[in-house]
């Protein structure tokens, strides 16, 4: 067997001898562990990370000397130490198990302790920058874009040890946009909640509307003011117990910032949300911060952002918001996917090529009842996908006899016109998934508070204003009416968009709003609970 760890040959007597207690402690490996790291991710393991990184050092220690931890090895506890700061868990990087041999001079501890730094630090850098493979290793379709399947532990200990501002360059690894930040001081407030004794169950026996008088409304207006990270003076104040209007406005608010019915109805429901425990909101707040790494640090400087789980779509610009709308998301069975991508052109009056999983499983039963039903969409059938495919008539097929594979085959397309099913505005930005932005003409789903009603592709309540925002760059002249008159024209027609405009597909059950204020929301797929037992439950 081939080993891999050779110790040093020259250097002081206490550098070679520290030298071979690396070479004891890192063992012999074989040389076959190297190439595991071809076909998984180094990370996962500690032997192969470890193998990768000291079989090019020559099992050199890089963080200590015969003399104990030098400065950068410091730097690299205290970002392991604070991890929780990041939403992450400081038990994942063996941080008590470094503490312990910090100031143990035996060399055996000096080597531990060294092989601890490395695997652990590359592992917290791989964390916070990309977020935790745990997540993809759980579920690989449910958290595809979670961790960095390509890190190079290598290539980052290059990277690390020619950095003269270790500080800096750890500073510099989570992402820096508002949200993620607003999300990290929401963790410092529910932190503090959650050791602050104050945290009583409220009673949801009846309802109090607007005008009632009724004992508990004190204890809520001091439950609103804790969340509003008032000052615990203001907290004591508002000993009124009488619902009135003051109060009120902050019921509403605290409705509209938790995705409520915003009635000012202190029902089951409202009440149900403040009585949330803070710990409960601090897993909430990890699990949000957890996505966010996963996906582009920056956002850009003109952007959209869809927030699956509340519904909505921001418009960005310079930073600050432009406006928002409702949007309609994925059913459960067809879950809008999360990342990230640019918006490269949009079309008006677009056709819509039936996916071919809609036509099997949805036309064809239709069909079989009714030969008429795609002239009655307005929907042409095409004999193949290709070019040449040549138009059939679709209601004289004998549709109880093609099958679901036979039905695949055929290209059904429904032409421009007020019940396409894309409405007359498609927002293009071509994707591993088929997702895209568009109109509907199904414009009353827009009223209804949870609004997952399609097929995994996001529904625009306003596609003209979101058609200008795009658009709309320095000197030009697009505005809404500009753009209804190329609809009303009736024809197919592509606009690109110059330069490509950033779009990001997020799920955020906690987010920040424009104020900065933290707002929680619906659960639409489910997923706040698995993500918390993929990271944390070990």
């Amino acid at each position: 067997m081939l080993c891999l760890w050779l110790p040093a040959a020259d250097g002081s007597a206490g550098e070679r001898d520290l030298a071979e207690a690396m070479a004891d402690h890192l063992a012999c490996y074989p040389v076959e562990l190297l190439s595991f790291k071809e076909q998984n991710p180094s990370i996962v393991r500690e032997d192969v990370c470890l193998a990768v990184i000291y079989h090019e050092s020559g099992a050199e220690p890089l963080w200590v000397s015969e003399d104990g931890p030098g400065m950068r090895a410091g730097i690299i506890l205290k970002y392991l130490k604070n991890a929780g700061n990041e939403g992450l868990d400081p038990d994942d990087y063996q941080v008590e198990t470094i503490a312990d041999l910090w100031t143990d001079p035996n060399l055996e501890s000096l080597a531990k302790l060294d092989t601890l730094l490395t695997y652990n630090m590359v592992k917290y850098v791989h964390d916070v920058s990309y977020g935790q493979l745990k997540p993809y290793i759980v579920n690989p379709e449910l958290f595809a874009e979670a961790g960095e399947r390509g890190f190079d532990p290598l290539a980052m200990i290059e990277t690390i040890l020619a950095t003269e501002n270790l500080d800096a360059f750890f500073q510099s690894l989570p992402p820096h946009h508002r949200q993620y930040r607003g999300l990290r001081k929401g963790l410092l407030h529910y932190g503090r909640l959650k050791y602050s004794g104050q945290w009583q169950m409220l009673s949801d026996s009846k309802s109090i509307r607007p005008g009632d008088e009724d004992e508990r409304i004190v204890a809520i207006r001091k439950r609103i003011a804790l969340l509003e990270n008032a000052s615990m003076e203001d907290s004591k104040t508002g000993n009124s117990s009488v619902y009135d209007d003051t109060l009120l406005e902050k019921v509403v608010l605290f409705q509209q910032n938790h995705g409520l019915y915003q009635d000012g109805i202190l029902g089951r429901n409202t009440i149900r949300e403040l009585n949330i425990s803070p710990e409960d909101r601090l897993t909430q707040i990890k699990v949000n911060m957890a996505r966010w790494r996963w996906q582009d640090h920056s956002l850009g400087d003109k952007y959209i952002l869809v927030n699956i789980a509340n519904y909505r779509l921001y418009t960005y610009a310079a930073g600050e918001l432009e406006f928002s709308l409702p949007v309609i998301v994925g059913k459960f069975q067809h879950q809008t996917p999360v990342f990230s991508d640019r918006i490269k052109y949009l079309e008006l009056n677009p056709y819509w090529n039936v996916p071919p999983s809609i036509a099997r499983n949805e036309d064809l039963p239709e069909l079989r009842k009714n030969p008429n039903y795609l002239v009655e969409k307005n929907i042409r059938l095409f004999s193949n996908w290709q070019e040449d495919g040549v138009e059939l008539d679709s209601t004289v097929i004998d549709w109880g006899r093609v099958s679901p594979t036979e039905m695949a085959r055929f290209k059904l397309r429904q032409d421009p016109g007020p019940t396409n099913a894309l409405g007359r505005v498609k927002f293009v930005f071509p994707n591993r998934y088929a997702v895209y932005l568009h109109d509907t003409p199904a414009k009353n789903l827009f009223s209804e508070q949870k609004r997952s009603f399609s097929h995994g592709c996001i529904r625009v309540s306003e596609p003209e204003k979101l058609a200008v925002f795009l658009l709309d760059a320095e000197g030009s002249e697009w505005n809404s009416a500009r753009v209804n008159d190329l609809i009303n024209l009736g024809k197919r027609t592509v606009l690109k968009i110059h330069p490509p405009i950033h779009v990001h597909i997020t799920y955020q059950t906690a987010w920040v709003d424009k104020d900065d204020q933290i707002i929680f929301n619906g659960d639409v797929y489910g997923r706040d609970e698995k993500l918390y037992k993929a990271l944390f439950i070990k």
